[in-house]
């Protein structure tokens, strides 16, 4: 995982791998690192290769699009997106919803898009918010165009992304659910990134009575150090 100055980021997947989850973690600058979560569908297999190609594309691309201060966090998001899901399309149609985001150690925001994922959850002092989808899922359209959007991560607070297969974790035929995991989210009492993934872990396995084998689980956080300590 990267070093960040007052904050830290990780991600927990469940056991082994067996569908399309897949983060990356790249720093582009002295303040800005960027991360990304892709859920695309189909098996591991099928997807595999086109996973392989969207992450060249990632850690190329980025490097670039974010280099130096003087540029647009908003402009670069949006073609970062574009470039990926150029890649992504040139394998054949595959459905690969994805949040993105850049994190700005100096001014503590999030840039992000959320190209059809699951809501990324916001938790500060005011609760858990939503940041909802910006566009549609990558890996569909040719022409399709993403909007970006900017959020703030406050002293204290903490962002946190999950798969779809969170949500459709299922316990006598009902889902887990994005309420549950906002729910879960908020009353997470781990302060650290890593932490707050294995809290959300252990509720669907408390909720399901099971270890999840469904699908590909993956919780991905970035909490913000209230003290500018290492919690």
């Amino acid at each position: 995982m990267p070093a960040l100055r007052d904050a830290e980021i990780a991600a927990v997947y469940y056991d082994h791998r067996m569908a399309g989850d897949f983060y990356e973690f790249l720093r582009v600058g002295q303040s800005r690192m960027l991360f990304v979560l892709l859920d695309m569908a189909g098996r591991r297999a099928d997807t595999r290769e086109t996973l392989i190609a969207a992450q060249s594309t990632f850690r190329t691309l980025a490097p670039m699009l974010f280099a130096g201060e003087d540029f647009n966090e908003t402009t670069s998001m949006m073609e970062l997106c574009y470039q990926m899901n150029v890649t992504i399309l040139q394998r054949g149609v595959r459905s690969c919803p994805a949040f993105i985001g850049c994190y700005n150690e100096d001014l503590g925001t999030v840039c992000y898009a959320n190209a059809g994922h699951t809501p990324g959850l916001l938790r500060d002092g005011a609760g858990v918010t939503l940041l909802e989808a910006t566009g549609l899922p990558l890996g569909l359209f040719s022409h399709t165009t993403q909007s970006a959007a900017t959020c703030a991560l406050v002293a204290g607070a903490a962002l946190m992304a999950v798969s779809r297969g969170i949500i459709e974790a299922e316990h006598a035929g009902e889902e887990f659910g994005l309420d549950r995991t906002r729910q879960s989210f908020q009353k997470a009492s781990a302060h650290s990134a890593h932490g707050l993934c294995l809290d959300i872990l252990q509720s669907i396995q408390n909720f399901a009575g099971t270890a999840p084998t469904h699908n590909d689980v993956t919780a991905l956080a970035l909490t913000r150090n209230p003290s500018g300590q290492n919690l």
